[in-house]
């Protein structure tokens, strides 16, 4: 069964979209991680042009965002005062990225920004996860104790420093500022949720406690790809509301699915499994970069001029 699409202007097996959906967000149940940076390249390979791919994922992202906020909202687990400060930085810099999104695809340039964007980060995020695997199997067999999550360097002596009382810091709010500005960057760019980014960089860099990284970092996520959301279906028109809705409501039961087997699994080769995912797709991409077109004069801009 085939549907078209009012913004991408293509027409879509709805199985397939739902499939897609189902099947990221079981990752995202089964991982912990929001999924845009494995939907959007998956969009890109059903044919959807990368632009409306990114517009309508941070739709996406702003829907399945709002359920894991709740839940953790009730356990206690979102430092609100860490997550506003990041939040300004997220709308500075989402705003900032929907502006330069909409100068790219101005002059035709959009479409191959994505893809190289998405080659760059898979490849250093899916290499850094199985690194940091080999380096916990290896810690485990030499019985060596566990690394610090986060030393102190001179980025903690940066001035204008907050006491973020929930979780137990003291540290300058220019840190979780370009932490979030950063993410908004990438939201608009690319579409995700930040997450594979912000989470690492919430423990590492600002030393925040595990039990409340998450909900951190939904609590900003959900703003933040709202503000996505908003700002490309006004000025770039590239929000598929129809596409979004398949998206939705096949993320919504892979989602819980992959919340009954995350458990299950050990979560050192749930991180090597989600690497050598994120590593294949970065992979690619990057083929189809590089590979000779079938149709040498296939010419346009694939985002659609309205």
């Amino acid at each position: 069964m085939y549907v078209y699409l009012p913004i991408a202007e293509i027409s879509v097996n709805v199985f397939l979209i739902l499939a897609m959906g189902t099947a990221v967000g079981f990752l995202s149940g089964l991982f912990g991680v929001g999924g845009g940076f494995l939907m959007t390249p998956l969009l890109i390979f059903a044919g959807i042009p990368p632009a409306v791919a990114v517009g309508t994922e941070a739709n996406k992202i702003v829907a399945s965002s709002v359920s894991g906020v709740f839940a953790h909202w009730r356990r206690g687990n979102v430092d609100v005062k860490m997550g506003l400060v990041l939040l300004v930085g997220g709308f500075i810099g989402s705003s900032l990225g929907v502006w330069l999104f909409g100068l790219l695809r101005a002059i035709g340039q959009i479409d191959l920004v994505i893809r190289i964007a998405y080659v760059i980060f898979l490849g250093i995020v899916g290499g850094l996860m199985l690194l940091e695997t080999a380096r916990t199997v290896l810690r485990a067999r030499r019985k060596a104790p566990a690394r610090k999550l986060h030393q102190h360097t001179w980025l903690h002596g940066l001035p204008f420093k907050i006491r973020f009382r929930r979780s137990k810091l003291y540290i300058s709010a220019l840190l979780p500022l370009f932490v979030g500005f950063a993410v908004g960057v990438l939201a608009a760019i690319m579409g995700v949720g930040g997450g594979f980014i912000m989470v690492p960089a919430m423990i590492y860099l600002l030393g925040m406690p595990t039990s409340v990284v998450i909900g951190t970092s939904l609590f900003q996520i959900l703003f933040v790809t709202a503000n996505v959301t908003f700002l490309q279906a006004l000025h770039n028109q590239t929000v598929d509301i129809v596409l979004g809705l398949f998206l939705v409501l096949g993320g919504v039961v892979g989602a819980q699915l992959g919340v009954m087997y995350g458990t299950k699994l050990r979560a050192d080769w749930m991180r090597a499994l989600l690497g050598t995912l994120v590593i294949a797709v970065g992979a690619k991409l990057f083929f189809d970069l590089v590979a000779t077109p079938d149709d040498m004069f296939t010419l346009g801009d694939s985002a659609g001029m309205h």
